[in-house]
């Protein structure tokens, strides 16, 4: 019997999205870019990166940068699968806990700033 988590596409997919999700993230979270901004003073969210306002507390943008993550590992994801399976059996699995690995200073250092003041 096949199932969909036995399939080599989704093996593709699933591969494709580990690594690139943890590699994206970072990215969103050192460049700034949020889908979306969450003010939860006032539960109001604004499209893209925004600061907060005077006397509204501070502003949440992991959701952003988590849903823009999600977004673009499922295209990076959903377009190797469109790539012959000899290609897509050459990606290093080694990979999948590499790179979140070396995320992890990089995001420790973008966090500096909360552990500073």
């Amino acid at each position: 019997m096949s199932t969909v988590a036995s399939s080599e596409k989704f093996r593709t997919f699933a591969i494709v999205f580990a690594i690139t999700g943890a590699a994206l993230y970072v990215i969103c979270d050192l460049a700034g870019l949020p889908l979306f901004t969450f003010h939860p003073a006032t539960s109001r969210f604004e499209w893209g990166y925004t600061l907060p306002r005077r006397g509204e507390g501070p502003v949440m943008y992991w959701y952003g940068w988590t849903v823009t993550m999600l977004i673009g590992a499922s295209i990076f994801g959903g377009l190797a699968t469109l790539l012959p399976a000899a290609i897509t059996r050459k990606i290093p699995l080694f990979l999948i806990w590499l790179v979140p690995i070396l995320a992890i200073p990089l995001l420790v250092y973008s966090l500096m700033p909360f552990w500073t003041k």
